[in-house]
């Protein structure tokens, strides 16, 4: 509670600054995100533990998580039972700024190049969960994410008016090279298109080309 009040200050200044045009929306939003870091960071050391030791926890959990084996190929098995994923502690998933309710689950990819890389699994209630691919860095902390697999349910949301053979569903490759597929399906599974990414140098998800299985069937006949 000793902080709660130079925070209400800061947010004050916040507000002042961008009413008088001196801040930008995006960098208020920096720095809101900023404060709600901090106050999570608090929340943490409240429950002792500390995230300014030699070895966070952060990097405790990242390196307890088990090694998803590449390549990996999105399946109906996979996405249900989450084969090795471990849970993340709800602080973290706080102060990570995670996707998910409150059990998330995670498994780490196997390191290249300096480069960490990580599935969560969101949990999306009803026991579905949706899988997210996260870049971490030096860290341990997101740099960018991208999401590999929605679940049916927000499928179902998105697309309320939908008949049951048009639903969308979306299939995910990461090969060994650590490039990453994805594939939307509509239409009795019909493949629409695809999307191939890779992570560049600031760890962040780059689309490397977009194949359009429509124009190209087209294309061929």
């Amino acid at each position: 509670m000793r902080t709660a009040l130079p925070l209400l200050v800061i947010l004050a200044a916040m507000l002042s600054s961008c009413r008088h045009g001196r801040m930008s929306s995006a960098q208020m939003q920096q720095k809101l995100d900023s404060i709600a870091r901090l106050e999570n960071q608090e929340q943490l050391e409240a429950r002792g533990i500390r995230l300014d030791r030699d070895v966070s926890p952060v990097q405790l959990f990242y390196d307890s998580l088990n090694i998803q084996p590449l390549p990996i190929r999105y399946s109906d098995e996979y996405v249900k039972y989450l084969p090795n994923y471990k849970s993340v502690p709800y602080e973290l998933v706080r102060f990570m700024n995670l996707e998910g309710r409150t059990a998330p689950k995670a498994i780490a990819l196997p390191e290249t190049a300096g480069t960490r890389m990580m599935i969560l699994a969101a949990d999306e209630g009803d026991g579905l969960y949706s899988l997210w691919l996260y870049s971490l860095d030096s860290d341990y902390m997101p740099v960018d994410k991208l999401s590999l697999y929605a679940t049916d349910k927000e499928a179902q949301e998105e697309n309320a008016d939908a008949l049951p053979e048009d639903k969308f569903i979306q299939d995910f490759i990461i090969t060994s090279d650590y490039e990453i597929r994805l594939t939307d399906y509509s239409g009795m599974y019909k493949a629409e298109i695809q999307r191939v990414y890779h992570v560049d140098m600031s760890r962040k998800f780059v689309e490397a080309e977009e194949i359009d299985y429509e124009e190209k069937t087209d294309g061929d006949d």
